[in-house]
């Protein structure tokens, strides 16, 4: 199946579509209540314990039909078909897209390059389980005999990202295993985790698909370096393990062939938690929640295959998302999701979705003229509403917002989950219906104002509304839901790079700066000032100041 090339301009959907926009701005989300009697029953979608509710975005049934056409002549579901099928669509790496296959609900018989690769994922998984359970279980020991307590998982961008926060995510299924992410190169980063390790009880995951990843290996030999100083050489094939390909390189490093486990050009980066870069999520929350987290992403990755559009929940997301982007001219998207828990799904889903769709060159090679991606951010509530919801109610800026919440706590107290499902509900209403002038001066005549004071204060009590919101509410935080939830949002990048007509799988963005830094770090190094001439005046000054005693 060729993956479609349709620049989304020429397509008479996106000509209606902003016909659709210039007759429709001015309808407000609440207009769109009173104009459409059945709005809740047609844009609000369960699936399994998903509520999914779209209704509060300014989006009318018309304009929904509309979008609906567009992905179609945009090429969608041919785009889906490829996605799912192990095409090639990675064309600048010509490589496969096949993370969902590690989660796959039902044997897949997707072959890459002839071979079919289910029987090696299930060899490689039953190898991840059976590791994760000796060492839980206390079998697996260090070079003095002393069972593992504490994992500490080495790698950078998609290999600490997505790890790093399903564990965090996932806090109340762990097991007593104690873990830490290092990433930044930065050396006061590592000394302080080393600060909190025993040489003898520490296991090192080591998380480079080639090995030689500057910040991870920096940070691998550093912690190397410090394990040899307190237990000897020796201690290196106990004490660390690899999840990369560079077989040669991992031997060098002293880990033992039995204690490497491999990766697929098929899985990119930040779509890797799924595979053995998930080793430190099921050394701490164990196999059986690891295979959770994949079947709850494996059913949501079958919804995104066969669920008709008009309720398919990531295709939904997705058009909205180009609704927003491309007619209204919202920059950014906010994720409040309402559980401490999820207090880095933010940042996790900065990298999966402005990584992908961070492009401005489309599948044809050709400079794009329109808007492409959006920048991802947010926090969790009720802390973001004592932050930046001021913005988000009465600034300037559109800021369509995701807001996830949980019916049902973890730890039982009802208090606190009706005061913060209270909060999470309350603010969806506001941003919709906001408050008018009539109210505030009513309000503020109650509270024995002045008519002068009134006249006065009234504009700055005034919420316009109007502010669009979609709510994800799922009865409870697992392993499963969290799966579920995290492949959500790969579906809704995937849609949105089919619209924009870019490949979203791979980041030739990130490699400059990796090429120009090594050459500074040379020049950081260097006793004399050959560089002066080979940059310009700014950075030339700047590599002056930065390598000076």
């Amino acid at each position: 199946m060729a993956f479609p090339k349709i620049n989304p301009t020429t397509t008479a959907a996106w000509k209606k579509l902003q016909a659709r926009f210039e007759a429709e701005q001015h309808t407000t989300i609440a207009q769109h209540f009173d104009n459409e009697p059945e709005r809740l029953q047609r844009f609000a979608h369960q699936w399994e314990d998903f509520y999914v509710d779209f209704s509060k975005n300014n989006v009318s049934q018309k304009a929904l039909n509309d979008l609906l056409v567009f992905a179609e002549q945009c090429g969608l579901q041919d785009a889906i078909s490829a996605y799912f099928g192990g095409d090639f669509i990675n064309v600048t790496e010509n490589r496969a897209v096949l993370h969902t296959a590690l989660r796959s609900v039902t044997p897949t018989a997707v072959r890459v390059k002839g071979a079919a690769i289910a029987p090696g994922i299930a060899e490689v998984k039953a190898k991840m389980q059976d590791f994760s359970t000796s060492v839980i279980e206390g079998q697996w020991k260090g070079h003095t005999g002393k069972a593992i307590t504490t994992i500490v998982n080495i790698g950078i961008g998609g290999s600490d990202l997505g790890p790093a926060m399903v564990c965090e995510a996932l806090e109340h299924y762990r097991n007593h295993l104690k873990v830490h992410f290092v990433s930044n190169v930065e050396g006061d980063h590592v000394q302080e985790t080393i600060a909190q390790l025993d040489p003898e009880t520490t296991l090192f995951v080591v998380v480079s698909k080639t090995f030689t990843t500057q910040e991870t290996m920096t940070n691998a030999n550093t912690l190397r370096e410090w394990l040899v100083a307190q237990l000897g050489g020796e201690a290196v094939a106990k004490h660390f393990v690899a999840v990369s390909t560079n077989i040669e390189q991992i031997k060098a490093f002293g880990i033992a062939a039995e204690n490497i486990f491999p990766m697929n050009d098929w899985v990119g980066g930040r779509f890797s938690l799924w595979s053995t870069v998930g080793l430190s999520i099921c050394l701490t929350v164990g196999p059986k929640h690891f295979d959770a987290l994949l079947s709850g992403a494996g059913a949501l990755d079958a919804h995104f295959k066969t669920a008709p559009w008009e309720k398919n929940i990531p295709v939904l997301a997705g058009l909205f998302s180009v609704w927003y982007n491309n007619f209204w001219g919202a920059a950014s998207e906010a994720i409040i999701p309402y559980t401490q828990y999820l207090r880095s799904l933010p940042a996790y889903l900065q990298q999966g979705i402005m990584e992908s769709n961070g492009k401005n060159v489309d599948r044809n090679g050709a400079v794009i003229g329109y808007q492409t991606g959006a920048i991802i951010w947010g926090a969790p509530g009720t802390n973001a509403q004592h932050a930046f919801f001021q913005l988000m109610h009465q600034g300037t800026k559109l800021i369509p917002a995701d807001f996830i919440g949980f019916t049902k706590p973890l730890k039982g107290n009802k208090d606190h989950q009706n005061k913060l499902l209270a909060n999470f509900i309350a603010q969806t209403e506001a941003l919709m219906c906001g408050k008018d002038r009539t109210t505030v001066e009513a309000e503020l005549n109650a509270q024995g104002k002045t008519p002068q004071e009134i006249q006065a204060l009234a504009p700055f009590k005034v919420f316009e509304g109007n502010r669009p919101t979609t709510t994800i509410l799922i009865n409870q935080l697992t392993p499963y839901t969290l799966g579920a939830l995290i492949a959500h949002y790969e579906s809704k990048l995937f849609v949105q790079g089919v619209l924009w007509n870019i490949f979203s799988f791979d980041q030739w963005g990130v490699e400059l700066g990796k090429q120009l830094a090594t050459n500074v770090l040379t020049e950081l190094e260097a006793t004399t000032t050959s560089y002066e001439n080979r940059h310009d005046p700014s950075t030339t000054a700047l590599i002056q100041r930065c390598s000076k005693p």
